[in-house]
């Protein structure tokens, strides 16, 4: 390169925006080096060429991405950049809401409203019953329900102008986001039992819009028990839209007086693990499977302890899905795959787990995003992104008659 077409310091970081002190660090960081140093005065000179990596350098520290990570995106393997790019997002969105959550209540102190203005969420009455009776399918029923009362119940989320319904039940991970047409105030987090949550649907589902509502934190006391029912939803209700009939979780004298004798604890909201950790970087180096649905659902079940789900070749040579397991002869079936590591793992799954994830699903199709034999398969419908169910593989040789088989760690 020509003396001519090299730029002092003072004048590269006035083109790409950065101090020249903030680019002597990225040299000693190793992440941007100019192009050429004096070494007699120590001078650092940069290339013209140089301008597009110092631009997106510093829009890179602008959104907070650390170092490390941003030398990934610069000059690491398209798929590790985008894994840390999404991974960055969803912890900026995390703070945002954490944040967010801490102001309103500081400005709600202020303004002397403990209460606040509350949250109104407006979707579509059918899509909301439709996500509610997809995401109750993977709450926690029977023993596990009993010793974990909050797995027995559908986390309702209002945030960031979504309505957002999770459940899971250790093995299986449901969630499903609805956009609202109309959002007010916010966060808000909300439980539902099964039960009351099959009520909702049901009177959703007959109503061309609902508004969501809720007018203070959900509470933890006895009192906040009782007036919200089952699951402490005080001040939660939904109305149709342009109708004064509204529904609000039913109020059940009985069981309040079981939970003050300790019979049935009132699960918290914040008791509700954390299902963002759990998706987060779940798209990172995973390898996808594209299969017919119903198929697949048939050929896992009814095989008693385990369905096993092996890569083999077809007649034509190419791969197909083999589904093996219990007494049942194997099933083939065609399938796409995108295969990052050179070939899927073999892996196993409780039919009780894997069938109700892809029976909860939209449309023929299934997409299978595998990273491994031991981690949680995301099993997603090309037809409704919003949904995402996550199945825990079992070890094969699970027996089916208790969850100390299951590769849950």
């Amino acid at each position: 390169m020509d003396e001519e077409e090299l730029l002092g310091i003072g004048a590269f970081a006035r083109r790409v925006g950065l101090a020249p002190s903030a680019l002597r660090f990225y040299d000693d960081c190793g992440v941007l080096r100019p192009d050429r140093v004096d070494e007699a005065t120590g001078y650092r000179y940069y290339g013209a060429g140089q301008t597009p990596r110092g631009v997106r350098l510093r829009r890179l520290r602008a959104a907070g991405l650390p170092l490390v990570d941003v030398a990934v995106v610069l000059d690491g393997p398209e798929e590790a950049a985008r894994g840390v790019l999404r991974a960055h997002l969803e912890r900026t969105r995390r703070t945002a809401d954490e944040a967010q959550a801490v102001v309103e209540g500081f400005l709600r102190e202020v303004s002397g409203d403990p209460g606040g203005r509350g949250v109104r969420a407006r979707v579509d009455g059918a899509e909301l019953a439709g996500a509610v009776r997809q995401v109750t399918s993977a709450a926690a029923v029977g023993a596990v329900r009993e010793e974990f009362p909050v797995l027995g119940c559908l986390l309702l989320e209002l945030i960031d102008g979504e309505v957002r319904l999770v459940a899971t039940d250790r093995y299986r991970l449901a969630v499903r986001v609805l956009r609202a047409t109309d959002f007010e105030g916010g966060p808000r987090k909300v439980l539902l039992g099964a039960e009351e949550a099959q009520d909702l649907a049901e009177w959703a589902v007959r109503r061309m819009a609902v508004e969501v509502e809720c007018d203070a934190e959900v509470g933890n006391t006895p009192d906040a028990a009782y007036a919200g029912g089952a699951t402490g939803t005080a001040g939660f209700r939904l109305r149709g839209a342009g109708e004064s009939e509204r529904w609000e979780p039913p109020q059940e004298k009985g069981r309040h007086q079981e939970r003050e004798q300790g019979r049935h604890p009132f699960p918290d909201p914040e008791e509700f693990p954390d299902y963002r950790l759990i998706l987060e970087g779940l798209e990172a180096g995973r390898d996808r499977i594209i299969v017919d649905r119903n198929g697949l659902r048939d050929a896992v079940a009814g095989r008693g302890g385990v369905a096993s789900l092996v890569t083999s070749a077809g007649q034509d040579g190419e791969p197909e899905l083999e589904v093996t397991g219990g007494e049942r002869e194997p099933v083939r079936l065609r399938a796409v795959f995108h295969v990052k590591h050179g070939a899927v793992p073999r892996i196993a799954f409780d039919p009780a787990v894997l069938v109700p994830a892809l029976e909860a699903g939209v449309g023929p199709d299934a997409l299978l995003e595998i990273a491994s034999a031991d981690r949680p398969v995301v099993v997603r419908s090309a037809d409704q992104g919003s949904f995402t169910t996550l199945a825990m593989p079992v070890s094969e040789r699970f027996d089916g008659r208790t969850p100390a088989g299951r590769a849950d760690g």
